[in-house]
């Protein structure tokens, strides 16, 4: 385990070793400047044990199914069902069975320090680390302090929800058998996809219960309907505009969830997938003038506003992009622009896109969601352009007419969009929803980021017969 001086100075101490925290660490050291990091939990975070990692083991079983019954040949030679206790025991692996040796051993050979414990702050530069055993020390930081403490799953106020022994996204993620019956609060990234896994897993009853009036709000339109779709196929039940009154669990430990209008849905157990809260109610915000459990509002080197000119926080907890890819991108900018600062190269305000500045969180985000469809998507939606000023057109198209598609799945399903912004003629959001579709955002996101004029975008020729002809098509479809 790296070595930790208690009562030490460092250039730069982090607190909270998820995978933000851990690159902004990297991005220290590799700057020549020292670090240490406070963890009071696992190094590696959410991502690593209750999120990205074992969330995408539960679903890719299921895909890897899905994907061989869709093909003449290699369905004939799918002969089983599911076997959910192998799926549960890969995800143990995936999830490194809940143990971080292995990004310990990374941050010693790093020569990151850690310091395990919860991290306060105690005024300027100075973090409280207060270990599970031992008495409380201080460490210093000469040049900055980042937070990224990350966020937790939001509990809405509904009456008996404390007491019903719900759960969240990261007992969903981690549990250790197959709920006959599972109810879901929720209609976001973490309630679909996890109705999908659980679901295919063996769950013969999984009902989402949604306030909104789609899935998926903040995506397109077409994307929602798709999953909802396929859900309903697949025997989701999927309860839109519907809100939940009251909860209880009974001493035989069913859930009875009340909604409005007197029905009720009945479960082994209930996800509550609501949304998210920052984790900033005990890190000593008050310390610096800020308010406790609030998020943070930061620039675009991740500089907190209204702490000074050595505070930073990067990830969830600034609420711009709440994604683990996003948080490392955060991390790589907040990181390079700390060492630039203390190297005196860097003024207040870098310009956009430069390696200090995490500008594409403004409107060039990508995302997958793992459900059966995949959705994935990045920058802005046609309703969100608009929005926002922009003169734009949406182009669509039916990625089950191009001949890959055709190739990679029979009576292949799914859907495009590109949104273009027609004064700069650029495109400015690209959503895809179908089989496999998150191994096309990239080459969306690049085309977004780097505001490929289309006449140019033309001239990148897809290959044959891929998924990839799509991008033809939507140009051919646009009128070039």
């Amino acid at each position: 385990m790296p070595l930790i001086d208690r009562d030490a100075e460092y250039d730069v101490v982090v607190i909270g070793a998820g995978s933000t925290g851990e690159n902004v660490a990297g991005r220290i050291v590799r700057g020549g400047l020292s670090c240490a990091v406070v963890e009071n939990e696992l190094v590696g975070g959410d991502c690593s044990y209750w999120a990205c990692m074992p969330s995408k083991a539960l679903l890719r079983s299921g895909q890897a199914l899905r994907a061989a019954l869709a093909v003449d040949g290699a369905r004939q030679a799918v002969t089983g069902t599911i076997d959910s206790a192998a799926v549960l025991r890969r995800r143990d692996k995936f999830a490194s069975h809940w143990k971080d040796d292995g990004q310990v051993q990374w941050l010693d050979t790093e020569h990151i320090g850690l310091a395990r414990g919860r991290g306060r702050l105690d005024g300027e530069r100075r973090v409280i680390v207060t270990p599970p055993e031992g008495a409380s020390y201080t460490l210093t930081a000469r040049r900055a302090v980042a937070i990224c403490t990350g966020s937790r799953a939001s509990i809405p106020p509904i009456p008996g929800i404390e007491s019903a022994q719900a759960w969240t996204s990261r007992d969903a993620t981690s549990a250790k058998a197959v709920p006959r019956r599972l109810a879901i609060i929720g209609g976001g990234v973490v309630a679909c996809e996890m109705a999908d896994a659980w679901r295919t897993l063996g769950s013969e009853e999984v009902t989402l219960i949604v306030r909104e009036d789609r899935l998926l709000v903040n995506t397109e339109d077409f994307a929602g309907e798709a999953v909802r779709a396929s859900f309903e196929q697949r025997g989701i039940g999927v309860l839109l505009n519907t809100v939940t009154e009251r909860v209880a669990r009974d001493a035989g430990g069913e859930v009875t969830v009340t909604l409005a209008g007197g029905r009720s849905v009945t479960a082994d157990q209930l996800l509550v997938a609501t949304g998210r809260a920052p984790r900033t109610d005990e890190i000593g915000l008050d310390t610096v003038g800020l308010r406790p459990g609030a998020w943070l509002n930061v620039d675009d080197t991740c500089r907190v506003e209204g702490g000074g000119d050595w505070l930073y926080a990067a990830g969830d907890l600034n609420h711009r992009a709440l994604l683990t890819h996003m948080g490392k991108y955060q991390g790589r900018a907040c990181g390079d622009a700390i060492v630039a600062r203390a190297k005196g190269e860097l003024g207040s305000d870098p310009p956009a896109w430069s390696r200090y500045t995490a500008t594409a969180d403004h409107a060039a985000v990508p995302q997958v969601v793992f459900t059966d469809p995949e959705v994935s998507a990045v920058g802005l939606t046609h309703a969100a352009a608009a929005a926002a000023g922009l003169n734009v057109r949406a182009v669509d198209y039916e990625i089950g007419n191009v001949s890959g598609a055709g190739l990679t799945a029979d009576g292949y399903t799914g859907h495009a969009r590109m949104v273009v912004d027609e004064d700069r003629k650029v495109i400015v959001g690209v959503t895809f929803t179908g089989p496999g579709v998150g191994d096309l955002i990239h080459a969306a996101t690049v085309a977004v980021v780097g505001e490929v004029p289309l006449d140019r975008l033309w001239h990148a020729v897809p290959s044959y017969p891929t998924v990839s002809e799509i991008w033809l098509r939507l140009l051919e479809t646009y009128g070039l």
